[in-house]
């Protein structure tokens, strides 16, 4: 056998070091000079930071070829989504809508008549949301989800025809109510129900209403920011309360914290980099290794800078969560650091110790 060592690896990389490690002693100032230089070109590609953003949760978080990607794929074949005939339960994406929860401030029946006339006016206000986009004033007529050619709309304000004192002479049956010999599902739209033997209602507690979209992002979105810049005002109204959520809501909150989080990385950064060279600092000046312990900080913010600069450079996307990777490099640089001595005694043991 040509191997019968255990060194046969270690000896020519260690050879190789060695002679490398000769060089850098020799041309010191070459070395450092020309590893600033190309870190700080690699560095550029920060620039294209913006542009190599991605933190779309389904599509940094979940496997490519996950079970539930799989059946979404044969739900999609089997059960295409037709947009001009919209129906929610025939969505195999989360699609693109809107929903407000609204309750009474004083806990009261939320079907009352001074109540319905409160969320009307809230639907009012959305129905009248408008945003331009590519120089077109669109409203939610313009961006709705249709079936049969109409917006679709909210069955709890179709029974009682947009009209808060028809709910008086109207007696609702829950959870099936037969409108206009259509039989309507109200498990979705109206909560904390309380009705008599017959199923009728007779109080609840909280209303939901659903704001379906068109399946353009652009346009969806835009209307989706209005929209939750209009109803945040809503939060104060003074006899009913409005909640809010959109099928934007979760990938807002990942970006949002992506933004939040930057002062707090940058103090821990700090709290790190101090933490690595003081932990180095020795009283007895033989056994001090600041020099070499600030030295290593350098070299991992030049490799973290020069990595994810290259990778900027070629396309790569950027996820938040590779912003930890620098706590890590530190770590190992610093236990090097402090455990030279034990490393050197492993790789020779039989080293005298004269």
């Amino acid at each position: 056998m040509g191997c019968q060592r255990t060194d046969c690896i270690e000896k020519p990389l260690s050879n190789l070091f060695e002679k490398f490690g000769r060089i850098v002693g020799t041309y010191p100032v070459w070395f450092f000079v020309i590893t600033l230089i190309v870190s700080g070109i690699l560095g550029g590609g920060f620039y294209f930071l913006k542009d190599r953003e991605d933190n779309d949760i389904e599509r940094q978080f979940t496997p490519r070829s996950g079970p539930s990607k799989i059946a979404r794929a044969f739900v999609k074949e089997n059960f295409p989504n037709d947009d001009t005939e919209f129906s929610s339960q025939r969505l195999y994406e989360e699609g693109n809508y809107a929903s407000i929860i609204m309750v009474s401030n004083d806990k009261s029946n939320i079907l009352s008549t001074e109540n319905l006339k409160n969320i009307i006016k809230v639907n009012n206000k959305v129905i009248d949301i408008s945003v331009d986009v590519d120089q077109r004033e669109l409203r939610f007529s313009h961006l709705c989800a249709k079936t049969n050619g109409h917006c679709v709309s909210n069955e709890i304000l179709d029974i009682i025809d947009f009209n808060a004192s028809r709910i008086e002479q109207t007696n609702i049956t829950f959870p099936l109510y037969t409108h206009k010999s259509r039989q309507l599902f109200l498990g979705s739209a109206i909560g904390g129900v309380q009705a008599n033997v017959k199923s009728e209602v007779k109080s609840a507690k909280a209303v939901k209403l659903f704001y379906f979209l068109e399946s353009h992002t652009t346009r969806a979105e835009a209307w989706l920011k209005e929209f939750q810049r209009i109803l945040s005002d809503e939060r104060d109204n003074e006899n009913i309360k409005v909640s809010y959520y959109t099928s934007q809501s979760k990938q807002e909150e990942i970006e949002k914290h992506t933004t939040d989080g930057i002062p707090l990385f940058s103090t821990t950064y700090a709290l790190a980099i101090a933490f690595s060279v003081i932990s180095c600092l020795r009283l007895d000046n033989v056994r001090n290794k600041v020099w070499v312990a600030a030295i290593g900080v350098l070299s991992a913010g030049l490799a973290v800078l020069s990595s994810f600069g290259l990778m900027f450079y070629i396309g790569m996307p950027f996820v938040i969560t590779v912003v930890n990777c620098p706590f890590l490099i530190l770590g190992k640089i610093i236990y090097g650091v402090n455990n030279k001595s034990i490393f050197n005694v492993r790789l020779n043991p039989f080293q005298s110790s004269n």
